[in-house]
């Protein structure tokens, strides 16, 4: 079983890393291979829109364009489980994440009829992270999470959704023009809820790397 991870946040070890870390020793405790990947280590766009993918003839479920992520698709699409992570930023996942969903989504969309080319299956774990508090989450994301369930459903497995809520953003507010935000409620919330978070993370991953 081979579990590729993604993290989609410019952070290399803090909320999003720290849970995408934990799944990963969750699905390595289940078995599985894995592969970490930080997302903003690579050089890469959006879909160009070069057709390149949609040639007759051409090879189904692959992304022509030549830059740091058409091999990363090739190895999504030959995982058993993915699972990809990022901080939500004005409402919505990061840039990279976009260009990600757009390039691995258009390579196995089908022009002639709309179907899906991929006929493997990849479980996708998504783990998003953010500083709302959980109730805020569920009145303004929550259809967002549906959104992401639903991309992801182009890789014909199972799709789970995990929201890290009301997440500590530096270790000390004192330094940052941060006033709205209650320093000794994050704190707390870095104690107490944190944790538990890991824990699902861990759980998320061993599910997913242990082929559920």
């Amino acid at each position: 079983m081979k579990t590729i991870i993604l993290n989609g946040s410019p952070r290399k070890s803090w909320n999003t890393a720290m849970m995408l870390k934990e799944a990963r020793k969750g699905a390595e405790s289940a078995g599985a291979e894995t592969e970490y990947i930080d997302l903003f280590d690579l050089s890469y766009t959006g879909c160009r829109s070069c057709l390149a993918c949609k040639r007759k003839g051409a090879e189904r479920c692959k992304c022509f364009w030549k830059d740091d992520l058409s091999p990363v698709i090739d190895r999504i699409f030959a995982a058993d489980a993915m699972i990809i992570g990022s901080p939500i930023y004005l409402g919505d996942v990061t840039s990279q994440v976009h260009g990600l969903i757009e390039r691995l989504h258009f390579c196995a969309l089908s022009y002639d009829d709309y179907s899906n080319y991929f006929s493997g299956r990849v479980d996708v774990g998504v783990i998003l992270t953010m500083n709302a508090p959980k109730a805020y989450f569920d009145l303004a994301y929550g259809q967002k999470a549906k959104e992401m369930e639903q991309v992801f459903k182009a890789l014909n497995g199972s799709v789970e959704v995990y929201a890290c809520c009301d997440t500590l953003q530096v270790n000390d507010y004192s330094r940052y023009n941060m006033a709205d935000f209650d320093a000794d409620h994050k704190k707390e919330m870095r104690e107490k809820q944190f944790p538990q978070d890991l824990e699902n993370a861990f759980r998320m991953g061993a599910r997913l790397g242990g082929g559920r």
